[in-house]
């Protein structure tokens, strides 16, 4: 499996396209994980949709993927069936291996630890600190 790229928080499509703009100058890859808990208040859907219309827009820039669904293993079981590559899920660790067995099963994998991360929520030029982040992670 290649590295794991550099992650950045994106809480919207705009953040995402930014990230892979930036990926894209910088000629490496980035990992998009949305907001804490996003599978909650903007569901798997949305992610998916989210991280398919950045891959169209950047064909050329690897871009790996992590719904963030926090400590509920329903929101998980909807992102598994909605396609997200990756889950990131912080509840008990007595679901973990269940949940593991089914992301197997379905394609998916399942994290339990977020990566240091860029968020771009309080970020005025999300492309300019997405530059930056990538290219101080070494990544590119």
């Amino acid at each position: 499996m290649a590295e794991t790229p550099p992650a950045v928080v994106v809480h919207g499509l705009d953040h995402a396209l930014a990230a892979a703009r930036a990926a894209e100058a910088l000629g490496c890859a980035v990992r998009i994980r949305s907001g804490p808990a996003a599978a909650g208040y903007a569901g798997a859907a949305w992610f998916a949709e989210l991280v398919r219309a950045a891959r169209q827009a950047h064909p050329d820039v690897r871009i790996d993927a992590v719904l963030d669904c926090g400590d509920s293993p329903g929101l998980a079981l909807a992102a598994f069936r909605r396609s997200v590559e990756t889950v990131l899920f912080t509840g008990p660790a007595a679901l973990r291996g269940k949940l593991e067995a089914l992301a197997a099963a379905s394609g998916a994998r399942l994290e339990s630890e977020a990566a240091p991360a860029l968020d771009l929520a309080r970020e005025e030029e999300p492309e300019t600190a997405c530059r930056a982040w990538l290219a101080a992670a070494r990544a590119c």
